[in-house]
């Protein structure tokens, strides 16, 4: 969906551009900015908004979610924070996850250690 060949190389667009690149008026984004609250555009030192290219392509995805899958905005909300949880499940990486047979060991010892105290 993210349209890479519209979206010229560089780091830092106005408003004024994301409107232009995304056919989505000033006054969209900003309301989107405030409903929405996962488009979160950097401020300059005027205070004018700084967005990124992830910026660029969340307003590609939340227009996609109105405008063709015809969610409202809260269903919108909804599924950034769904997707946020499943993308923090999908960070925790199985290496770092213990496996059963270690956690087999520990439960054993805790029994153990329990079964002691209790024939003190």
């Amino acid at each position: 969906m993210f349209q890479n060949k519209l979206v010229p190389e560089k780091e830092k667009f106005t408003i004024s551009e994301v409107a232009r690149l995304t056919l989505v008026p000033k006054h969209t984004l900003r309301y989107w900015e405030d409903e929405v609250k996962i488009l979160r555009p950097i401020r300059n030192s005027n205070g004018k908004r700084i967005y990124c290219k992830e910026d660029i392509e969340t307003v590609f995805k939340i227009k996609n979610l109105l405008y063709n899958e015809r969610y409202t905005i809260e269903g919108v909300k909804k599924y950034f924070i769904r997707n946020k949880k499943n993308k923090n499940n999908e960070n925790i990486s199985q290496d770092h996850m213990p496996d059963s047979k270690f956690l087999q060991d520990i439960k054993n010892e805790l029994n153990h250690i329990l079964k002691l105290l209790r024939d003190i």
